[in-house]
């Protein structure tokens, strides 16, 4: 696999990035995360990149409606999608992070080998809430995701609603996430640790 990045636009800042980009949204205003992920969905769209959406607050049909109110054109062949995100992270019921790692990996390879140029998605992780078997290996899963990304550099955003989470599920996340989005600024984040540095430490302490 040719992992070598392209620089990309993520849409709600003026400044390319290299793709392969891990973030997360930590927010507490419904407005801002709309605001932020509009654009970014709108310009994957714009780009003609394979863009995928896992929706879990929000129906299919209202995420549809709502980019539409944005004045984006959805693609009618496969470039955009939306799906349930908890059918998408646990499509047997039961969350399997190596299975989801696999996923993304595949969505990478067969979006590339149709010849779209980058590959975006962004997920609601409140579906990590429902008490889904295999859910409480979310942030495992978030450690591991980073080293996909360095041969199959997709660009995530994974949106936190810190309402919801503890305050120890959210550090965690701060602390297996790359990048964070501030008040749609793009931060280097500090707390982060390298995946398997993390997870010596996570795995033990569970």
């Amino acid at each position: 696999m040719n992992s070598k990045n392209q620089w990309i636009e993520l849409g709600f800042t003026q400044h390319p990035f290299p793709s392969g980009m891990h973030m997360c949204l930590l927010y507490t205003d419904e407005a801002e995360r709309r605001r932020t992920i509009g654009k970014y969905l709108k310009y994957g769209i714009l780009a003609k990149e394979k863009v995928s959406y896992f929706t879990d607050v929000m129906k299919p049909e209202e995420v549809r409606d709502w980019l539409l109110s944005l004045g984006v054109a959805l693609p009618e062949e496969d470039g955009f999608s939306i799906s349930v995100a908890a059918k998408t992270y646990c499509p047997d019921g039961v969350f399997v992070p190596e299975q989801m790692l696999n996923a993304l990996k595949a969505l990478y390879e067969n979006a590339k080998k149709a010849g779209y140029p980058n590959v975006r998605v962004s997920g609601e992780m409140s579906w990590a809430l429902k008490g889904i078997p295999g859910s409480e290996r979310l942030i495992e899963y978030e450690a591991l995701v980073n080293e996909v990304f360095i041969t199959h550099p997709i660009n995530a955003i994974c949106q936190y609603d810190v309402n919801k989470f503890s305050g120890a599920t959210i550090l965690n996340v701060l602390k297996v996430h790359p990048m964070m989005l501030i008040n749609s600024q793009i931060i280097s984040n500090p707390y982060y640790i390298q995946p398997r540095d993390f997870l010596k430490e996570y795995l033990v302490a569970k």
